[in-house]
């Protein structure tokens, strides 16, 4: 091994220790007593599991848990399903204004969430839908970023499967499910992954849109405990941010190889 692929793997260990810095702290910090939270060192020495107790005592983290999770399901069954039609349209079929109609889409990418903000939340309270699961879901229901992505890996898709299908007397509908889903399935999975996790810590639009206390989601029910502990007992709250990212942390460990594969596939850095 080269010094340049030694020096490369240095600081890619450095860059990952500088990441990971601010999560082993917290896991680290959720397993101190008050004394050892202030009183120096690194690891806790004895470790403590009543941070953990006490996090679950002092906010219901059982609820938040099933909030953000209808909310994350729903909007990754949202996105998914219209990313794979929308891209099975812009990639596989050709009609005037593809194109244009495209970049239009790629373009709402470029446009902050705080702009429409407002336009969702004035009709989200229009249709009775504040404080529901699908108000907290209607507008992410579609993104342009999963459009983007599957269509990457539709633009090689190979054309004699289309002509097999045809040829069969499989339509429309039957071609997209049969055929092409079939073949696409691992980025379908990576997007997934992405959307899954992106939603479970998103934390605007929970705010504005879950104000009721047994409808809030995760993030901000801990914004919530925060304040409620005074912003001060450390343990408990790095225990309940801890309970709060484990599962999007645990299932992007999982499907890392799948997410990085599809990546690479879709010529995308």
């Amino acid at each position: 091994m080269s010094r340049a692929t030694w020096w490369m793997h240095g600081l890619a260990a450095v860059s990952a220790l500088l990441l990971l810095f601010p999560l082993l702290w917290m896991i680290s910090t959720s397993l101190k007593t008050p004394e050892q939270v202030f009183g120096g060192g690194w690891l806790p020495h004895p470790a403590t599991w009543m941070n953990y107790v006490e996090a679950f005592a002092g906010a219901p983290l059982g609820v938040y848990f099933k909030n953000t999770l209808i909310v994350a399901v729903l909007v990754t069954v949202g996105q998914v399903v219209t990313a794979i039609l929308a891209a099975y349209v812009f990639g596989l079929f050709r009609f005037p204004g593809r194109d244009l109609l495209f970049y239009l889409v790629i373009g709402t990418m470029m446009i902050p969430i705080q702009v429409t903000l407002l336009p969702n939340y004035l009709l989200i309270s229009s249709l009775g839908w504040l404080n529901t699961y699908l108000g907290a879901a209607a507008p992410q229901l579609a993104n342009a970023f999963g459009v983007f992505f599957l269509r990457q890996h539709l633009l090689g898709f190979p054309r004699e499967l289309l002509e097999a299908a045809r040829v069969d007397g499989a339509g429309t509908w039957r071609t997209l499910w049969q055929v092409v889903v079939p073949v696409i399935r691992s980025p379908i999975v990576a997007l997934v992954i992405l959307v899954f996790v992106n939603t479970w810590n998103e934390y605007l639009w929970p705010l504005v849109v879950l104000t009721d206390p047994p409808m809030k989601t995760l993030t901000v029910g801990l914004q919530g405990f925060v304040s409620m502990e005074g912003g001060n007992n450390w343990g408990p709250l790095m225990a309940a941010a801890t309970l709060t990212t484990l599962p999007a942390l645990l299932l992007y460990l999982v499907a890392q190889r799948q997410i990085i594969s599809s990546f690479m596939q879709s010529g995308l850095k």
